[in-house]
């Protein structure tokens, strides 16, 4: 099956975004949610742990289709940027599903409740110390389960922000190009059970 996206416009802003999913894991998978004419991508930004996926931070966009189509699949990364550097605006069918842990996690698509909203800059400066942070505490040579602790542990916690936020969705945020410059914008924070959602008019970061 193949996702025709509405313009080259679209194509081109879903190339930058999962072109900055890519810095974040360049080995990663994307999830192509489509529901009649709109196309949810979905990125994972900071992979849960345990059995309840904890700490878990996606990232979505939300794209027009040229026409209506119901689809549901994980693939790598790298097989859509292949795919619309060579198709334009169509994105084929890759040869290869994948199945990580976190593309079984559907966030609600209702019942999402608002709690206030953080300050874009104030999201800029956690996700620039978390970063910091991640980089002074696991130096060349750190094993890759010391830097996935470590990880979890920083963007796990919650801001200080009001209302508070995990620090994963401020990273998300930053890395996925979501924050905007001006002093004045701010992210609107709802909730619905165990799901934080954070989003500009750029996109959503959801964490669990």
């Amino acid at each position: 099956m193949t996702l025709r996206l509405v313009d080259e416009a679209s194509a081109q802003d879903l190339t930058t975004y999962l072109a900055r999913a890519r810095r974040v894991d360049d080995s990663g998978d994307v999830r192509l949610q489509a529901v009649g004419d709109v196309l949810a991508v979905w990125t994972c930004v900071v992979p849960g742990r345990g059995l309840g996926s904890a700490g878990l931070v996606l990232g979505l966009r939300t794209f027009a289709l040229a026409e209506p189509v119901t689809s549901d699949r994980t693939v790598p990364l790298g097989a859509v940027t292949d795919r619309l550097a060579r198709s334009g605006t169509e994105i084929p069918d890759p040869p290869m599903t994948t199945q990580p842990t976190w593309g079984a996690l559907s966030p609600p698509r209702s019942g999402w409740e608002p709690v206030g909203a953080v300050p874009d800059a104030r999201l800029g400066e956690v996700a620039l110390a978390g970063i910091e942070e991640v980089a002074q505490g696991a130096p060349e040579g750190s094993g890759s389960a010391a830097v996935a602790d470590l990880r979890s542990r920083v963007w796990g916690r919650h801001t200080d922000t009001v209302p508070p936020v995990p620090a994963g969705t401020a990273f998300g945020l930053h890395v996925l190009g979501f924050l905007r410059p001006d002093e004045q914008s701010a992210a609107s924070v709802h909730a619905a059970g165990p799901w934080t959602r954070v989003a500009t008019d750029r996109g959503f970061v959801i964490a669990r």
